[in-house]
């Protein structure tokens, strides 16, 4: 499992915390089941770090459990431009002087170069593997949801929708190997939608001053095909 280490982070709206209604439950519940039954998101991952932010703008494949994007540094931070895919174990990266703003529908066929996701360390590394566990294959018990400390802490606006804003359960029995716990009450923030969808999701790394934060559907979804030769098509 990989080790995230999180603070408690400011929350949207004056009202909360309090405890969740039954249908505010019953979205969160589904919030991660909504994300799988889509089989894939769009999404835009901002990462903080002291030489300057990364960006990771691409889709995460949630029946695949496979992300594909491209990243852009801004600050003093650009050594990590180029193409990125990623597993719940693995990073592949293909590095580019000059980045496009999206990455092409189909990987590069060569170029790629491997390593092991960082279960520790590497804000990106935690950011990845965060994304790839918003996904799940069913939902969760509602009823657990309060008792375990989720809660409601505001309302908001995401691109126009209307959204809750609430942390889940402080520990959840559905989290599974190779995949990053979500779910520590108060510190972990979901924007979650009327329909129990997804909108953005907020992480605080006690290693970093800023929050990572995943903004879903911020471009087109692009189906996520495997790296050619590196990992296997389905």
């Amino acid at each position: 499992m990989v080790a995230v280490f999180l603070v408690a982070d400011g929350g949207s709206g004056p009202s909360g915390p309090r405890a969740l209604t039954s249908d505010e439950a019953d979205r969160l519940a589904i919030m991660r089941f909504r994300n799988y039954e889509a089989q894939g998101r769009a999404l835009t991952i901002a990462v903080p770090g002291t030489a300057g932010r990364l960006v990771v703008t691409g889709s995460v494949d949630y029946q695949k459990k496979l992300g594909y994007g491209v990243v852009h540094g801004t600050g003093r931070d650009t050594s990590s431009d180029g193409l990125i895919q990623w597993t719940a174990t693995s990073v592949y990266v293909h590095p580019m002087a000059d980045a496009p703003a999206h990455a092409p529908a189909s990987p590069p066929r060569s170029g790629w170069y491997s390593r092991p996701l960082q279960s520790s360390g590497s804000s990106l590394d935690s950011a990845l593997a965060i994304a790839l566990g918003l996904g799940r294959d069913r939902p969760d018990n509602a009823q657990l949801l309060p008792q375990n400390g989720a809660a409601w802490w505001g309302r908001d606006r995401v691109d126009g929708h209307r959204v809750d804003v609430m942390t889940g359960p402080s520990a959840s029995s559905h989290d599974r190997p190779g995949t990053a716990s979500t779910g520590t009450a108060g510190r972990v923030r979901y924007w979650v939608g009327s329909d129990g969808t997804m909108y953005r999701v907020r992480i605080s790394l006690a290693s970093e001053p800023q929050p990572v934060v995943i903004d879903f559907d911020t471009q087109k979804y692009l189906p996520v095909k495997a790296v050619p030769g590196v990992l296997p098509t389905p």
